[in-house]
């Protein structure tokens, strides 16, 4: 029989190429460096091939370790799905989710359904993080995050993407502006004016970017909003024009604010929203089932349908 790694032996070859340290990986691996350092020469015997580097301070994958600690990954995620799915049952989807959520729509979608989620799911528990859906979707595909919630990522990344609804998008403009009582605008009335934007990474960054180009508007990056708040603040003192998705505008803005919604006439001002989830997941069905209890949540907000 084909000589086949064990799994020990491959989270210890992850763990060095992470840490490019024999006794660091040790310590991550909770085993003596000896003990690692002889299953990773073993690993190298078998298989037939050097797949370190060692040099003085640092040990690096070889070319082919590279591509074989990029394999061992994929077989250790593997090993942990098949836990996940046997430890589960319909009942609790896996027992614990790592999801990684979009700031601008997480924190004012999950209030709404994490209640009603823990009433059907009482043993589920979700370990949240919030950051840029660029991140999300690095952590996602690394296995780092189980899941994500947010934007459609862009085509042609290694996950499955399950559509919950569609999330309005409007523009915010100053109370004093004269675009201010239309309620409505041509985006090419926005030639020359001032939008302000996120960071990179984040979709509304994009969606800013290709609103920009298309009606001659100034993008300034050089004033860049940290957050959805920050950006609000931003457009109250008067310097400039900014996107906002439709959960925050709900949650966020109130009468008394001098900053006017408009909706864009003949421009894509929505944005897909849903759960992504590394390709071939075992933990799909588990995934998909969150789903479906999510479109109840956008059916009470009032969200637009799948």
């Amino acid at each position: 029989m084909a000589f086949r790694p064990t799994h020990r032996q491959l989270e210890y070859a992850v763990a060095l190429a992470e840490t490019g340290h024999f006794g660091a990986a040790a310590r991550r691996c909770h085993v003596s460096q000896p003990t690692l350092s002889v299953q990773i020469a073993q690993l190298e015997a078998q298989l037939g091939t050097p797949l370190f580097d060692r040099t003085p301070g640092r040990v690096q994958p070889t070319a082919i370790g590279m591509r074989v600690i990029e394999a061992a990954r994929s077989v250790l995620l593997t090993l942990d799905d098949i836990v996940a799915v046997a430890a589960s049952g319909a009942r609790n989807l896996g027992g614990l989710i790592r999801l990684g959520v979009a700031p601008t729509f997480g924190p004012y979608f999950l209030p709404h359904l994490l209640s009603p989620l823990h009433a059907r799911f009482p043993s589920l528990q979700i370990y949240i993080k919030e950051e840029r859906p660029a991140a999300i979707l690095r952590e996602v595909v690394s296995g780092a995050l189980d899941c994500g919630l947010g934007p459609a990522p862009d085509s042609g990344h290694a996950v499955t993407f399950r559509r919950l609804c569609r999330e309005s998008i409007f523009l915010g403009v100053p109370k004093d502006h004269p675009l201010a009582a239309l309620g409505h605008v041509d985006p090419q009335a926005l030639r020359g004016e001032r939008l302000l934007t996120l960071g990179r990474g984040h979709h509304l960054f994009e969606r800013t970017r290709q609103l920009a180009a298309a009606c001659g508007a100034e993008m300034r990056e050089d004033y860049e909003g940290t957050s959805l708040d920050a950006l609000r603040q931003m457009v109250l003192m008067g310097m400039g024009m900014s996107l906002f998705p439709e959960l925050y505008a709900r949650s966020e803005f109130r009468m008394e604010d001098d900053i006017a919604l408009l909706t864009l006439d003949g421009w894509p001002a929505s944005r897909e929203m849903g759960y992504f989830w590394r390709a071939g997941n075992g933990r799909a069905a588990q995934f998909e089932e969150l789903a479906r209890a999510s479109e109840a949540t956008c059916a009470t907000l009032g969200l637009g349908s799948r």
